[in-house]
């Protein structure tokens, strides 16, 4: 008889979330159609299945969205810190409240497990609402002057990863500070978005403070071109980034860009083998690998490089692929067809170039988006896996002999958004992040977010930072 317990499934119910069979725009406080009458499927990537149907925002939509936008900031931008920060409470309190509502949606709607959207998307998208709803009436000790004002109309555009994470980095900043905000949510992802507007209006916030449009990648273009708009901030691809950054050049529109990472996990032979396998696979597979700061290269000391791999292959034999709502799950659903094409075909590169690939036996779903967890050893710097992100669940491993080579091939990479570093010596730590050309480094962990700590990039990873104090600056006049 064998020891190991049979597995059985723990499915989260589907009926705590009422999914409405077509959604409109969130304009001025209001759901209202699309001028140009529009429409999209929004599907689980799970199966397939069509959840909803939503508005397609054209230029008038934008246009109306931020004369509503522009219409409340007088009245928002004029209120006492203190009351702005009274909704932003309330809203953060309603999100805890409805939070299992809101995890199970995102997991349909996204693909991630529910055991992710439900322990860590959802207490740090209210974490951000409690965090900056603190400083909304001390933003002339923020150290951007004694009075600092709002900016007035920002245009954000997030994308489909994180989506529901994503707005509370983009919304509850820019409500603390005074500004008025109209939000494109990703268009494989808008539900949460659009459940979103719901709370805002359960919250009592002010008409035209906060506008939902959901649309294509044409809407978002239509946004961040908008003469009234006064900030942009986007999240997303560094393709796309370039593309924002040459609409608002020569335009006094403040821009922010959280793109695209390469992030290098490096694991020096003193380190704790055991735990550095946790981080790894956190580090990688966590939410699919559609994460911009993935641990997606790992750097490993030459001498435990066999120790490693082997308690890394015998993890990722564990790991559970399948239902996102079924608790037990440790991987969901590629988000879309088109991300695990491109996943595939640089998956392909990698094997042609030279590189081996090893995944577990795994049985993957008949219908919907899947990709089992996956890494390639041999890989080298040329490697396009090395370079490219993947934005999937692929890990390229490289070795490394000095800490001089670990830093110069972690840097080797058009990125610099995050990287992980792994060692009992806490010199050695320190050295490395001071070496390290990424915007936020870990020790003996991964993925660890805060919303007092803020979080961005160098280079093509992009500029400009959120959370924390110096998440403020992004939304003030300074």
């Amino acid at each position: 008889m064998s020891s190991a317990f049979a597995y059985a499934p723990a499915p989260e119910s589907r009926a705590v979330v009422d999914i409405a069979p077509s959604y409109g725009l969130f304009i001025d406080g209001e759901f209202t159609e699309a001028a140009g009458g529009k429409a999209f499927k929004t599907v689980s990537p799970a199966n397939e299945e069509v959840l909803s149907e939503v508005a397609q925002a054209g230029s008038e939509d934008v246009d109306r969205a931020v004369k509503a936008a522009r219409k409340a900031f007088e009245k928002w931008s004029a209120l006492p810190g203190a009351e702005r920060a009274k909704y932003l409470f309330r809203i953060a309190r309603i999100i805890q409240e409805r939070s299992r509502e809101l995890a199970v949606l995102e997991s349909l709607d996204n693909g991630k497990p529910i055991r992710e959207s439900r322990d860590s998307d959802l207490p740090l998208v209210a974490a951000h609402f409690f965090y900056y709803a603190g400083w909304a009436d001390k933003l002339g000790h923020a150290g951007y002057g004694a009075d600092p004002k709002p900016l007035g109309v920002a245009g954000q555009v997030i994308p489909w990863n994180f989506p529901l994470l994503m707005l509370a980095w983009k919304i509850a900043p820019a409500l603390a500070c005074g500004n008025t905000v109209v939000l494109k949510p990703a268009e494989t992802t808008p539900l949460s978005a659009l459940f979103f507007a719901d709370i805002c209006r359960q919250a009592g916030l002010p008409k035209g403070v906060v506008n939902i449009l959901t649309g294509d990648g044409s809407t978002g273009a239509e946004l961040v071109a908008h003469p009234d708009i006064n900030k942009v901030a986007f999240t997303g691809s560094t393709e796309v980034g370039k593309a924002i950054a040459r609409t608002v050049a020569g335009t006094d529109k403040k821009l922010t860009l959280e793109l695209g990472g390469k992030a290098a996990n490096i694991v020096f032979d003193d380190a704790p083998i055991d735990q550095a396998v946790e981080g790894i696979v956190n580090g990688i597979f966590f939410n699919q690998g559609h994460v911009c700061c993935a641990g997606s290269r790992l750097l490993v000391q030459e001498s435990v490089q066999d120790e490693l791999l082997d308690a890394l292959k015998r993890r990722m034999g564990t790991l559970r692929v399948g239902d996102p709502l079924d608790k037990n799950t440790d991987i969901g659903a590629i988000n879309s067809a088109e991300q695990l094409a491109r996943i595939k075909a640089l998956a392909d590169a990698g094997e042609a170039e030279g590189a081996e690939r090893w995944a577990p036996a795994c049985e993957l779903p008949d219908a919907g988006y899947w990709f089992a967890p996956t890494l390639f050893t041999g890989v080298t710097q040329a490697h396009r896996i090395a370079q490219e992100e993947i934005f999937g669940p692929v890990l390229s491993v490289l070795t490394f002999r000095t800490p001089e080579e670990a830093v110069a091939k972690a840097n080797n990479t058009p990125y610099g958004l995050s990287a992980g570093v792994w060692s009992e010596k806490g010199s050695r730590i320190l050295w490395m992040a001071s070496k390290l050309r990424a915007g936020i480094v870990w020790s003996n962990t991964f993925n660890k977010f805060d919303p007092a700590s803020p979080f961005g990039g160098y280079k093509e990873s992009g500029f400009g930072r959120e959370g924390g104090r110096h998440g403020l600056e992004a939304y003030l006049n300074v």
